[in-house]
């Protein structure tokens, strides 16, 4: 008898153990990997990042000057954990085809023509449309031609209004497309210099409190792709077509006062280039968007990953895109 209750006593304990380690046996949410792509299309190939599940709403991360997708290398796992993540090159940029420039014009409407091209194929009928500065000329071309098809906008350092850029930057675009000569030119190629780049760019509105965030993985990515003069000369026909943009505004403005798309303007407030009065003008006509100004400059994804991250993941969630 006494062996029994021996036996049973340290049966017992065993399970008791046993259950204790499973019920306190950690569990791990990992994102899902990223996958790197391209498609051929008109006879070049557009690259792109994709990470989530394809059953789960789409977003799509549009990229500015002088970057990739690779801007979004942080930023894509958080995102895919609850969405289905997109994150195109565009023509000319990163490790999509880089046409000649000496006979294709790089225009933003060519951009945006590719992009729509590339969404098409992947057969995405609705989506996200996150926009980061030359990401937002891109963005409002297709924008303009269905806008049903958003089903929400994020908007960082992404401008559309006047506000948002001094009277000297508003010149610096407007002679972009105006003036002409060899001058001009030579400067305009000067920006896309690797000094320029570093210094012009993404050093440019960086401070004590967050110049040890940005990582020189983003600039030694770009300039990989600026080694040329073709593909430094494709940049410089975006400078000079930016100017278009600006002369499209008031209608970007007309459309979305009409469709009063579900906004998140998430913009670094540091931003010499595109300044915070630009956010803040998107309530004009966007009365309902919600607003959040950064403690970040012009690449805010790059410095507050986790922070855009948050903003994106409760914001779709409230506005029921999930």
């Amino acid at each position: 008898m006494k062996q029994f209750v021996i036996v049973l006593v340290v049966s017992l304990t065993l399970f008791g153990c046993q259950c204790k380690s499973e019920d306190t046996k950690k569990q791990f949410f990992l994102p899902p990997a990223t996958t790197y792509n391209y498609v051929e299309i008109d006879s070049v190939k557009l690259f792109y990042r994709a990470a989530g599940d394809k059953s789960k709403p789409t977003i799509v991360l549009l990229h500015g000057y002088p970057s990739s997708s690779h801007s979004y290398r942080n930023l894509i796992p958080m995102l895919a954990t609850h969405y289905h993540v997109i994150a195109p090159d565009n023509l000319g940029s990163g490790y999509s085809t880089h046409l000649d420039p000496t006979t294709t014009t790089y225009t933003f409407d060519l951009l945006a023509d590719y992009t729509v091209k590339l969404i098409d194929t992947l057969q995405i009928e609705n989506y996200v449309m996150y926009m980061q500065d030359f990401g937002a000329p891109v963005g409002y071309r297709m924008l303009m031609k269905n806008p049903k098809r958003i089903e929400a906008l994020i908007v960082q350092n992404a401008n559309a209004y006047l506000e948002g850029l001094t009277p000297n930057r508003q010149d610096f675009f407007r002679t972009a497309q105006t003036n002409t000569s060899q001058a001009k030119h030579d400067f305009l190629y000067s920006l896309t210099s690797e000094h320029a780049i570093i210094n012009k760019q993404y050093l440019f509105d960086l401070d004590s409190t967050n110049i040890n965030i940005q990582s020189p993985d983003a600039w030694t990515h770009d300039l990989s792709f600026l080694k040329s003069q073709k593909d430094r000369e494709i940049q410089v026909q975006l400078f000079k077509d930016y100017n278009t943009n600006l002369i499209r505004y008031p209608k970007w403005q007309k459309m979305l006062r009409e469709n009063q798309p579900k906004t998140l303007i998430a913009w670094g407030k540091k931003d010499l280039k595109f300044n915070a009065n630009g956010a803040k003008a998107y309530l004009k006509d966007l009365p309902n968007a919600e607003l959040h100004l950064l403690d970040a400059g012009h690449f805010a994804a790059e410095e507050k990953t986790r922070e855009m991250a948050k903003l994106i993941l409760e914001f779709l969630s409230k506005n029921e895109i999930e």
